[in-house]
């Protein structure tokens, strides 16, 4: 049986859960409301202020449906309750990030800006400190577009492995490389 899939859901007080015929699962919390859709061959359910997930067979379809639809609850609940946040670095000289409501505008050492639309869901901040690299936070109550939009920045400028140039998260180890070494007499 799957270990992720049989532990239960915790619904901390203010989080409401409603389950339609068609399996559509809303959570509703303090930070606003999330909607996914459960595929029909697995039941979600709600007991003593807990989320039941449940799968019809031992298949291993309904396995693997059985752990991803209860991680993707389980991050739905923390979302309207506590919230993700995202921060990302650039590392390079000149590098910069500044933002107006929504819209980004990063300079990355391309001879053109990049000025990146956010979606509405995401709440953006940057930080530009002397002697510290510039900072991106992005915040939101969705897991997965959170990621989804932090994966697209950091593709603009991917960390390079000499000088470690580039955007990258937060507390993220690089894999450098040595370079060329002096030549031998």
């Amino acid at each position: 049986m799957s270990r992720v899939g049989k532990a239960p859901v915790a619904l901390p007080g203010g989080v409401t859960v409603s389950v339609s015929n068609d399996n559509l699962v809303t959570i509703k919390g303090p930070k606003g409301s999330l909607v996914q859709q459960v595929d029909n061959d697995i039941s979600v359910e709600q007991v003593d202020g807990q989320i039941l997930v449940k799968r019809p067979s031992e298949q291993k379809r309904h396995k693997a449906l059985h752990g991803l639809y209860r991680s993707l609850v389980n991050n739905m609940v923390i979302g309207v309750t506590v919230g993700y946040k995202l921060e990302q670095e650039l590392v390079g000289v000149g590098y910069r990030a500044t933002n107006t409501g929504n819209t980004l505008d990063l300079v990355l050492g391309y001879s053109h800006h990049y000025v990146f639309e956010l979606p509405k869901e995401i709440k953006v901040t940057t930080t530009a400190e002397k002697g510290k690299n510039p900072t991106i936070i992005l915040e939101s109550i969705d897991k997965q577009l959170l990621g989804q939009v932090a994966a697209k920045i950091r593709s603009l400028r991917t960390p390079e492995p000499y000088k470690g140039k580039g955007i990258k998260f937060v507390g993220e180890q690089l894999r450098r490389k040595a370079g060329k070494s002096a030549s031998k007499k």
